[in-house]
């Protein structure tokens, strides 16, 4: 799975030649489409995707291209899960949470638990590195809230910030975040 930023982008980089293989580095060529599924926004949005895929000249492999507006393996899009994680920071319950979002309680629940300490670390390093490229000053304005997922989220949404205010970006810094984390603001499940 190569995470991009949008269709139109993929496909500047893939004619290009910019986009290499994750696996050996190889060129990437266009190689039909994933699946077709439709994916829950916030309130009663959704969107049908399918995602293209590519595959490898050297290796073989194929990819999917995921757009970041998405979740690996998820029905709901970064935003929507990225607003559960903002309002468990917040102190809201799963219960609190699966009503204000209106999905179920189960769901949210497993989303919840998908945020282990090892996870936040990484996202909160993502940020880091992001805001570092684009504002090193902005770091002596974060406070730390002493609640690892607020200071987490707090940090990627700083990056997405400065990131637009620099650069001009006009995507909503939910999917500006959901490239930083690649696709991943849930850990994936563990083996076993």
């Amino acid at each position: 799975m190569i995470v991009i930023l949008s269709a139109e982008d993929a496909a500047e980089h893939l004619a290009s030649g910019a986009m290499a293989c994750p696996a050996c580095g190889g060129g990437l060529r266009k190689w039909g489409f994933g699946r077709s599924r439709t994916v829950r926004g916030l309130g009663a949005d959704s969107v049908t995707v399918r995602p293209a895929r590519v595959r490898c000249a050297r290796c073989s492999r194929t990819q999917v291209l995921l757009p970041t507006a998405l979740q690996v393996r998820r029905a709901d899009t970064t935003e929507v899960i990225g607003t559960a994680l903002v309002h468990k920071a917040n102190g809201l319950g799963y219960r609190r949470i699966a009503e204000r979002l209106d999905r179920p309680e189960s769901t949210v629940r497993r989303w919840l638990r998908r945020v282990p300490p090892e996870h936040l670390h990484w996202m909160y390093t993502q940020g880091c590195e992001r805001l570092a490229t684009y504002a090193a000053d902005a770091f002596s304005r974060i406070r730390n809230t002493r609640n690892p997922l607020h200071h987490t989220l707090t940090m990627l949404a700083a990056a997405a910030f400065h990131a637009r205010e620099r650069f001009g970006f006009e995507d909503p810094p939910w999917t500006l975040i959901g490239m930083y984390t690649r696709g991943r603001l849930l850990a994936p499940p563990r083996g076993g």
